[in-house]
C-alpha cells in the first residue's frame, strides 16, 4: 500500500471520507462486537523467550478484554475481565493447581471493556457510564445490582472501549477516544480523565490522545504512561502507535495535528506544529493496535524484565501485511527513557510458506499476578493465557 496524496479537505469531502472509513472499520468491528469465539487457542503455536512457558488459564471468557485483580491470597484469587460486544463482565477464580472457574457477573452492558477494583468493589466502564458492584468477591453466585458512579462520559461507540484504573492518587482514571479516525474533537473526547471514587470532580489529565486503551503508573516516579493508537489511511507504515508518558496535568500529545511526534497530519497539521506537543516515549510500530499495558513489578521473571512495560498488540485491521498480534516488552531506565519494543509473546499470527497470513488470536490486555506470572487476555479466542518463568513443573494437584 502506498501513502496517499492528500489535498486540503472540504467539509463534504471529509464527511465522505469518514463514512468510507467507518464502513471498512465496521467489517472488522463487527467480528469483535459479536462476542463470539472465532478461533480455538493454539498453545503449540505460541513462542516466548527461553525459560518461559505459556499455559491456558481458561478459554471460557468470550471477547475477553481488560483485566483487573480482585481479592487474592498467595497463589489463588479472582481476576475480573471486561468484554466489548459480548456485553458481559466475568469473574475468573484461579487456583494454585492452574485450574480456573469462570462466572458471569454482569450482562447486557454497552461495551463494558474497562474494569477496576478498589476496597472490595468492582468498577466497570461501560459506554457513558461507570458502574460499581459492591462486595463482589463474596457475591459471585448472585452478583449485586450495579450502583451508578457516573453517566457523564460520551456515549459514542466509535473508539468507545474504555480503559479504567485507579491511580496512586486514589482517583479513577478513564480513557475517552476520539469519535473518528481523524477529526478535531471537543474537550470531552481524545482525552484521559480522572475523577473521585464517587464520580465527582472529573478533570482532564492528558489531551491530544486519539484512542488509548491501556495505561499504568511507573513504580519509580508514579508518572502515568499510556498506549495510543495512531490514525488510519496514511499507508502501511505511518503513523506509529505510541507509548506516551504524562509529566504534567493537561499535557497535549498532538492528535489530530501531529502523529508519532514528528509527522504532521495532512489535514490538520498546518494548524499547529509538532514542536508544540509532547513526543512519544517510544514508537511502537504502525497499526499494531497497542492496547492494554502494565509495568512488571514481580520477581518471578529474570532481572532484565523487572520494571519493563508489557504491551498487548491487538493487531492491524487493514494493513497490506499484518502487524502486531503479539505481546511486546519495553525496558524503561531510571530517568524514564524507554527502549525500543522487543517481542515477548508471539504466534497469534501465522504465515505459511506461501506468505498466507492466518490469525487465530488477538491479545487485548496484560496483567501481572502476585506470584509474578503474567496473564494475557485474547478477545478473539475468548481466552486468558498465563506466562510463567522457571522449570516446567506442573502445579500441585494438576
Amino acid at each position: 500500500m502506498t501513502t496517499p496524496t492528500w489535498a486540503a479537505a472540504s467539509p463534504t469531502r471529509s464527511l465522505h471520507r469518514v463514512r468510507r472509513w467507518r464502513a471498512c472499520a465496521a467489517v472488522v468491528a463487527g467480528l469483535c462486537a459479536a462476542g463470539t469465539v472465532v478461533a480455538a487457542p493454539q498453545l503449540d503455536k505460541l513462542r516466548v523467550p527461553a525459560g518461559f512457558r505459556v499455559e491456558l488459564l481458561t478459554d471460557a471468557v468470550a471477547n475477553a478484554r481488560q483485566m483487573t485483580l480482585g481479592r487474592s491470597a498467595g497463589d489463588h484469587g479472582i481476576v475480573y475481565v471486561g468484554s466489548a460486544g459480548a456485553g458481559k463482565v466475568y469473574a475468573v477464580e484461579y487456583q494454585a493447581s492452574g485450574r480456573a472457574n469462570v462466572r458471569t457477573v454482569a450482562t447486557g452492558l454497552q461495551l463494558p471493556t474497562g474494569v477496576a477494583y478498589r476496597d472490595g468493589a468492582l468498577f466497570v466502564g461501560a459506554g457513558a457510564r461507570v458502574l460499581r458492584f459492591d462486595g463482589i468477591d463474596d457475591k459471585l453466585a448472585a452478583p449485586p445490582a450495579p450502583v451508578l458512579v457516573s453517566d457523564r462520559f460520551p456515549s459514542d461507540t466509535h473508539h468507545g472501549r474504555r480503559f479504567i484504573a485507579f491511580g496512586p492518587d486514589g482517583k479513577l482514571y478513564v480513557s475517552v477516544g476520539a469519535p473518528c479516525n481523524v477529526c478535531l474533537p471537543d474537550d470531552r473526547h481524545g482525552v484521559i480523565q480522572r475523577m473521585n471514587v464517587d464520580g465527582s470532580a472529573i478533570e482532564t489529565v492528558a489531551r491530544g490522545v486519539r484512542n488509548s486503551v491501556g495505561f499504568d503508573w511507573s513504580p519509580v516516579d508514579r508518572t502515568l504512561w499510556f498506549t495510543d493508537n495512531g490514525r488510519d489511511m496514511l499507508g502501511d507504515d505511518l503513523p506509529a502507535d505510541e507509548l506516551d508518558r504524562v509529566t504534567r496535568t493537561g499535557e497535549h500529545f498532538g492528535y489530530p495535528f501531529c502523529h508519532q511526534g514528528d509527522s504532521p497530519d495532512p489535514e490538520f497539521g498546518a494548524q499547529r506544529a509538532c514542536s508544540e506537543f509532547t513526543a512519544p516515549a517510544a514508537k511502537l510500530g504502525a497499526h499494531v493496535a497497542a492496547l492494554g499495558m502494565r509495568f512488571y513489578g514481580g520477581t518471578q521473571f529474570p532481572a532484565a524484565y523487572r520494571g519493563n512495560i508489557f504491551i498487548a498488540e491487538h493487531g492491524s485491521w487493514n494493513r497490506s501485511r499484518k502487524s502486531g498480534y503479539r505481546v511486546v516488552r519495553v525496558a524503561v531506565d531510571g530517568q524514564g527513557r524507554a527502549a525500543a519494543p522487543e517481542p515477548f509473546l508471539q504466534g497469534f499470527l501465522q504465515v505459511d510458506s506461501n506468505g498466507r497470513e492466518t490469525v487465530w488470536g488477538r491479545p487485548a490486555d496484560v496483567l501481572p499476578l502476585p506470584d509474578g506470572s503474567l496473564l494475557v487476555s485474547d478477545d478473539l479466542a475468548g481466552a486468558i493465557y498465563r506466562v510463567r518463568y522457571g522449570p516446567d513443573v506442573p502445579p500441585a494437584g494438576r
